[in-house]
């Protein structure tokens, strides 16, 4: 009988036991050793890019970030974040920061991010954030930049935003337009339009109850749409503590995806009533402060981003929105990748960073 077939068995090779059991030992030592780090550290530091804030008027905060090229784009850009998420996740660390790569490829970049609406706040309705907001901050961006033209780039609910802001001030200095993972039709938005259904949910009774509705609920929802993802990616965790680069990732963005806004009481109404219940965005009935916002009277150039695998904005919610506006230069592009992970990490940095500078460059002189 041959002796080297005598330790294996059945394709098994019973050398590599020995080495095998090591190395798990090896790891499960490196598990406790880093879990006892990851309990007492903090996480990397997020949105460090320099910045000098603008303006801080209510919920809204208008950010400019420092150049960081010696030539820059005439046209400056504003980005409008969802009024449920902190801005940072478009600047997470150096080499993974969305603002950061603008501004190295010679963008001129400003934001409009959000704070928590204050117990007064309550009243704050969609026609602050469209008709005030954004254009306050529209005014005090061409003011620090000297340039009329500005570029607005939309975030999934922010993208919501500044569709309507578009197509109310569809004559105003918008130069180009640019969303990411927003939706148009609403009745796409499956769970949440559930959650939502008008025969279950008393939204005048939430919010006459509670004023702003609280962030934990926004949160809650999310994570109703995978509801084992979470408990999925914490066992992941256990089972990648020993990685450093892991962890820095999952840190940066559980923090981001734990840290959600509240939303204003009379805002959250109109969103329910007028874009989960009567869909009117899709529809072409819907108006902010008696004024119509037909997204059919929007005639600038739009890139919209989508992507292939969003759970949060599905594909056919968003899928309308190029066919709807009216304008001649639109492209939608799809790439792979998730809700988050279409603007954020790895992913985001392969395909779309370059696509956008590749459209928004050309456009920009």
């Amino acid at each position: 009988m041959n002796a080297s077939a005598g330790v294996k068995s059945e394709g098994l090779d019973l050398t590599s036991i020995p080495e095998r059991i090591q190395s798990e030992v090896q790891r499960a030592i490196q598990r406790s050793i880093k879990g006892v780090e990851y309990i007492a550290s903090s996480g990397p530091a997020l949105g460090s890019t320099p910045k000098d804030i603008l303006a801080v008027r209510g919920t809204m905060n208008l950010y400019h970030y420092r150049p960081m090229a010696d030539e820059i784009y005439r046209i400056p850009i504003l980005i409008v974040m969802a009024t449920t998420n902190r801005g940072y996740i478009l600047d997470l660390v150096p080499g993974q920061s969305f603002i950061e790569f603008l501004l190295k490829r010679g963008y001129d970049v400003y934001m409009l991010d959000w704070t928590a609406p204050k117990p007064e706040e309550k009243s704050l309705g969609m026609e602050d954030y469209v008709l005030d907001f954004i254009p306050d901050c529209i005014r005090r961006v061409q003011q620090d930049s000297g340039e009329t033209d500005v570029n607005v780039i939309g975030y999934c609910f922010g993208g919501v935003l500044s569709l309507l802001y578009a197509s109310i001030f569809n004559d105003g200095p918008m130069k180009n337009l640019i969303c990411f993972t927003t939706p148009v039709d609403f009745r796409e938005m499956k769970l949440f339009h559930n959650f939502s259904d008008r025969r279950y949910f008393d939204v005048d009774k939430l919010v006459d109850s509670v004023g702003n509705v609280p962030g934990d609920m926004i949160m809650t929802s999310f994570d109703m749409l995978r509801p084992a993802s979470r408990a999925f990616s914490q066992v992941q965790l256990w089972d990648n503590i020993w990685n450093d680069e892991y962890v820095k990732g999952y840190r940066m963005m559980d923090r981001w995806g734990s840290d959600t806004l509240p939303l204003a009481g009379e805002y959250f109404r109109t969103t329910v009533k007028d874009l989960m219940w009567d869909n009117k965005l899709f529809n072409d009935t819907m108006s902010v402060g008696g004024r119509a916002a037909n997204i059919a009277n929007i005639k600038v150039p739009i890139l919209h981003a989508v992507a292939e695998h969003d759970h949060i904005v599905p594909y056919d919610a968003a899928k309308h929105l190029i066919a709807k506006v009216g304008s001649s230069d639109k492209e939608e592009v799809m790439l792979k990748g998730g809700h988050v992970s279409l603007v954020a990490g790895a992913n985001a940095i392969k395909r779309l960073w370059p696509k956008l500078d590749s459209w928004l460059g050309k456009r920009s002189t």
